[in-house]
């Protein structure tokens, strides 16, 4: 059974060009899935982020509580 293919290919004047990133771990002719955030195959599950991550929350520095 075919899949739908509309959508991933754009016609231009000299041709087809893709309009998703092809998957680097299946090859030319697996598509990457477009969410949001990121960028994932359904085939194998390699995924990637669209854009930088947000480094993670600094620790906070304080006086340490006194004891009583």
């Amino acid at each position: 059974m075919g899949k739908a293919r509309t959508g991933l290919y754009e016609v231009k004047s000299d041709g087809l060009s893709r309009t998703h990133k092809s998957c680097p771990k299946c090859g030319p002719g697996i598509f990457l899935a477009e969410h949001a955030d990121r960028r994932s195959c359904g085939r194998c599950g390699y995924s990637e982020s669209k854009g930088p991550r947000a480094p993670p929350p600094a620790p906070k520095v304080g006086k340490p509580a006194k004891a009583a």
